[in-house]
């Protein structure tokens, strides 16, 4: 994969995240996936732990991190995304 050989993906044990991750992985991308698992889970991401293309890293985004290596894509897909977590975790959502 040419375009995108290293993709992060913020909230990426999230359910859509989660599913982003996957395909890229599927395409070839060798993925970073950062997530606090406020809401969502490292087990949305566990068939992909044992490939040697994902990372799963335990952060929040509004802390400073580092990814280490050029990054060719940035899929920000952390925020609560639900009106019941929009209620629940009003400035996480913010």
């Amino acid at each position: 994969m040419d375009r995108f050989s290293h993709a992060v993906v913020t909230g990426g044990a999230g359910f859509i995240g989660s599913h982003l991750c996957d395909r890229l992985i599927a395409v070839g991308a060798r993925v970073t996936c950062l997530d606090n698992f406020l809401t969502g889970s490292p087990d949305n991401v566990a068939h992909l732990r044992s490939d040697e293309r994902f990372r799963l890293v335990r952060t929040d985004v509004t802390d400073y991190l580092h990814v280490s290596g050029p990054v060719d894509l940035v899929l920000h897909f952390a925020s609560p995304a639900s009106p019941a977590d929009y209620l629940r975790l009003p400035i996480e959502t913010m």
